[in-house]
């Protein structure tokens, strides 16, 4: 998807946790291992942003983790909260916030969407230290982090 601003976009990463491992991607582009993710398009708020992006790139169907609250009346709808936020630099002039989510899948087998990823797999925590290219700390920590939180 395009940047929808020149300084900076929004953005999804999910981090789906089943027994104990976190599905991973090797980005084609950036040639770096990441969670599921992308841009939020102007027509979705953020959990159907992280709701399509990991159908898009995996085929899976997701439960988002976390509790929405009971405030929806009309006009207004509560959303599942991302687990946490986070900014981060593409480029000297662009950066993205990101909305870090924590899920687990609902159905559906695993698909590599080849057009955008070399690879996709299930990892353990003591997985991540092995991939290669090398997986960032920050990337590691949150993998640990939905592990920990999500377990088995």
């Amino acid at each position: 998807m395009p940047h929808l601003h020149e300084k900076i976009d929004f953005t999804v990463a999910i981090f789906v946790v089943h027994e104990g491992r976190v599905l991973l991607v090797h980005h084609r582009k950036l040639d770096k291992w990441l969670p599921l993710g992308g841009h939020i398009e102007l027509d979705e708020d953020p959990e159907q942003a992280a709701l399509r992006e990991t159908l898009e790139e995996s085929v899976l169907e997701v439960e988002l983790a976390g509790e929405r609250p009971p405030t929806t009346e009309e006009g207004t709808r509560a959303l599942i909260a991302p687990r946490f936020l986070d900014i981060h630099r593409i480029h000297a002039t662009h950066e993205h916030i990101g909305m870090i989510y924590f899920a687990r899948p609902k159905s559906g087998d695993v698909a590599l969407a080849a057009a955008e990823h070399h690879d996709i797999r299930w990892c353990s925590a003591a997985d991540l230290d092995a991939l290669v290219p090398p997986m960032s700390g920050a990337v590691k920590w949150y993998c640990r982090a939905a592990i920990s939180e999500l377990g088995g």
